[in-house]
């Protein structure tokens, strides 16, 4: 339970990632069925009733999986509420995020015994209503339910949020879907056509009620560079954008569907596949921007614009680091050590992991930060120029995935100096720290990259899974960036370290789903956007690595 008290600020913006997603694709799969698949399904011959029945399929299991998030959620809270609080477990559940979880879960489990029951008959109605119901339900832990002011109005808009989410994003699974399983090119611009209508409808949605909560809740331009709140709300409104231009791709591709019913509908699968994965992002980004107050509320601590200029003014990188023994921790475990032998005590430690106090910080940590981060910006400006050579066709250059191996090991030793193999923490007591746990995380998928993109290289590999490996995880390393916490007491450092942190996310992520694309695309039908892609995804490698070279914490 203590280990669980330590991680739960993390852990419940993970699960409730994940809960945002099975919602979106749930109810997104209820709203392809009801309003695309039944209207249609005397026009899309033999492959509609098979369609019909495998999108069926996605939506029993995206709504169980939603019970199962939505239950792991509510868990999560309930446990650390007991435990802090000593409540009894039947009060802690009549709590709103308890009720409102509890709504959602029913809703999801009736729409997946009507399917089950009923199957392609399942009444189209009643999985509408208990949508949107379910829906009006996950409002209640949004941020317009502890307002006070226009209440009823932010009420509205964020169920409006979240009803565009999943007409749009949540839908893309079951379109891609589609997508493979119909053959016939008037059944597809058919499909095609509705499904354009609707996410048309889904990003009105999304565009009217994001305009209106970040006039409310941001207030001003301060607000949004100046904030937490503010900075989650920029990253999410960039990829909004990289989505809208695939759906504007996506949007061309079917009107020429509709002239041309013979034509290849390969650039809209993967359009879809990088849709898919951008807007499962955002919803990532929407559960970590739940964990901090609307930038309206922080008036205090805001970071100015000339801050942001001073602290990101280009310097010569820190490419000499202090001494170990310098690190505030090993002094102060000195000192104690010392303390406790002239006591003949047992001494005591300098910082234990997961305590829920933050760990002492001086010049030399900062220092020791910097240099980590200015180092790891070299291999990564290394890796990006060795791609873009290799894009060039210099052969040697291919074997630039092995850089990734010096990155890894590099960090895993120096990330957190205060833990083994440098300092006296035990490697798996310091996963208690939120902050060591995520490095260790993405340690993990940095070797991930080494190991299945330079044997993809060295192999010449270029179809089966271990090709995508390389996308997924990077995609993936930038999603988890995005949900990052750092140990900083100081709220104005902490933002200015998000602020560089942001846009390495984004890189990532569009890295990530360039090179996904490279792969994916029909390399004779859109040689062009490949040959994109292919030098997209190097270029983003190289402004993370710039961004690196330029972080500061001082």
């Amino acid at each position: 339970m203590a280990l669980l008290i330590d991680l739960f600020g993390y852990l419940s913006v993970v699960v409730h990632g994940l809960v945002i997603v099975a919602q979106s694709v749930a109810f997104g799969s209820v709203f392809f069925l009801a309003l695309l698949l039944r209207p249609l399904s005397a026009r899309l011959g033999p492959d509609g009733a098979n369609l019909t029945a495998s999108v069926g399929r996605v939506v029993v299991w995206s709504a169980l999986g939603l019970v199962a998030a939505e239950a792991l959620y509510i868990g999560l809270q309930v446990a650390v509420m007991l435990d802090t609080t000593g409540m009894a477990l039947g009060k802690a559940l009549t709590a709103s995020f308890a009720l409102s979880g509890l709504a959602k879960a029913l809703c999801a489990a009736l729409i997946a015994t009507l399917v089950l029951a009923f199957g392609p008959r399942a009444s189209a109605p009643a999985l509408v209503v208990l949508s949107l119901l379910a829906l009006a339900a996950a409002t209640a832990t949004t941020h317009a339910a502890g307002r006070i002011g226009d209440r009823a109005l932010l009420l509205g808009v964020e169920f409006l949020h979240q009803l565009g989410a999943a007409l749009w994003i949540g839908g893309i699974p079951v379109f891609w879907l589609a997508l493979s399983r119909l053959a016939d090119g008037t059944a597809l611009g058919l499909v095609g056509t509705r499904f354009s209508r609707m996410s048309m409808a889904g990003v009105a949605a999304l565009l009217l009620s994001g305009t209106v909560m970040s006039v409310v809740y941001i207030g001003d331009v301060p607000g949004l560079y100046g904030t937490a709140f503010g900075v989650m709300v920029g990253a999410k409104i960039v990829m909004f954008l990289m989505l809208l231009g695939l759906g504007l791709g996506n949007f061309l591709v079917v009107e020429r569907l509709r002239r041309e019913p013979a034509g290849s509908t390969v650039r809209l699968r993967r359009f879809a596949e990088a849709e898919i994965g951008i807007g499962f992002t955002i919803f990532f980004a929407a559960a970590s921007l739940t964990s901090v107050p609307p930038s309206i509320d922080l008036t205090d601590d805001r970071v100015s614009f000339a801050e942001i200029v001073e602290r990101n003014t280009p310097r010569m990188p820190r490419l000499v680091s202090p001494d170990h023994d310098q690190l505030s921790i090993t002094t102060l475990q000195k000192q104690l050590d010392a303390e406790a032998a002239g006591a003949r005590a047992a001494p005591k430690a300098a910082f234990t992991p997961g305590s829920g106090e933050l760990p002492p910080r001086d010049a030399a940590d900062i220092a020791w930060s910097e240099y980590n981060h200015h180092w790891a910006g070299l291999f990564v400006v290394a890796i990006g120029i060795l791609a873009l050579a290799a894009q060039g066709g210099i052969r040697w250059a291919r074997h630039w995935p092995l850089v990734f191996v010096g990155l890894g090991v590099f960090l895993a030793i120096r990330a957190d100096p205060d833990v083994w193999p440098l300092g006296s923490q035990g490697l798996i007591e310091s996963l208690r720290d939120v902050e060591t746990l995520q490095h260790r995380a993405f340690e993990v998928v940095i070797f991930a990259f080494a190991f299945f993109e330079w044997r993809v290289r060295r192999l010449d590999i270029r179809t089966g899974w271990q090709p995508l490996v390389f996308p997924l995880m990077c995609a993936a390393g930038g999603m988890l960036l995005l949900t990052h916490q750092h140990a900083i007491s100081n709220v104005k450092d902490q933002l200015l370290v998000e602020l560089t942190h942001t846009p390495l996310a984004i890189a990532g992520v569009a890295a990530g789903w360039a090179r996904w694309l490279e792969l994916r695309l029909d390399p004779v039908a859109d040689r062009r956007l490949v040959r994109v892609a292919g030098w997209v995804w190097p270029a983003c490698l190289l402004v993370i690595g710039a961004f690196l070279l330029l972080y500061r914490e001082a």
